[in-house]
């Protein structure tokens, strides 16, 4: 099953959410944000984290993702920022110049593809000397935390087994991507682990509506109809809070420099 990427079904999927101030934080804490002038957001989905760096003061920001419909998703996302251009590429071949990034952020991708070097080479091109580059992911261990009023992604697993079976298998430990990063050329290399905001919910009722609709949930995609109405039923069982549920995710974060 999975999600398709290029159905014009999931065009919006990734256009839902706002980054919220844990993220920001967490990336004025890590890159000198002051000082970046062009950031690439490869994997851009629907250009939320697009929308964040501009946000944050960055003069110029080029969205690039491998689908045309979720592109099309992002350009109507962000309409009203002139300095927000969007780009059909990927992370081995994205079009763009040699050295011509300050900052460059791929977040939620690498778990898709299992050739880590040539992403990182790609990356390494595309930077300026002392360009700052941020790879966000999930390693193994961070998927494998209990289900919680605030870590709904748990329950996910606790429900059905086989997906974290799929969910581990698909994610890098971090000595991988240290050493990838290391190999390619990188230099001061940073790890941290940030606890996301995801979303806000007012009501349970908005929360379960949002799960069972799959929004921005590619692993979701592996459940058919039934299995997923088993799942809000065991979500909707095993969460104590009614009102205001605060929705975390656990990333890894790595920062190196070129």
């Amino acid at each position: 099953m999975g999600i398709d990427f290029h159905s014009q079904e999931n065009r919006v999927t990734y256009t839902t959410r706002t980054a919220n101030h844990s993220w920001i934080n967490a990336i004025k804490d890590l890159v000198p944000i002051e000082n970046i002038s062009k950031a690439v957001d490869i994997g851009c989905g629907g250009g939320i984290y697009s929308k964040a760096l501009s946000d944050m003061g960055v003069s110029m920001v080029t969205g690039v993702d491998f689908s045309e419909p979720i592109l099309e998703g992002a350009r109507e996302n962000c309409k009203e920022y002139k300095n927000i251009s969007f780009k059909h590429g990927s992370a081995f071949e994205s079009g763009l110049a040699t050295n011509s990034a300050d900052l460059l952020l791929e977040r939620a991708l690498i778990h898709h593809f299992e050739d880590l070097p040539a992403c990182f080479d790609e990356a390494y091109r595309i930077l300026k000397e002392d360009g700052f580059y941020i790879v966000q992911d999930r390693t193994p261990a961070d998927c494998l935390i209990e289900g919680s009023d605030t870590h709904i992604r748990g329950y996910f697993f606790e429900v059905f087994p086989r997906l974290m079976e799929k969910e581990t298998k698909r994610r890098h430990d971090s000595q991988t991507v240290v050493e990838g990063l290391r190999a390619a050329g990188f230099k001061d290399i940073q790890e941290i682990t940030l606890w996301e905001t995801r979303k806000l919910y007012e009501t349970r009722d908005q929360l379960l509506q949002d799960l069972s609709e799959r929004t921005g949930r590619s692993i979701l995609h592996e459940l058919d109809n039934n299995e997923l109405k088993l799942l809000l039923n065991h979500i909707d069982e095993a969460i104590k809070r009614e009102t205001n549920i605060v929705e975390k995710d656990r990333w890894t974060i790595w920062k190196a420099v070129k």
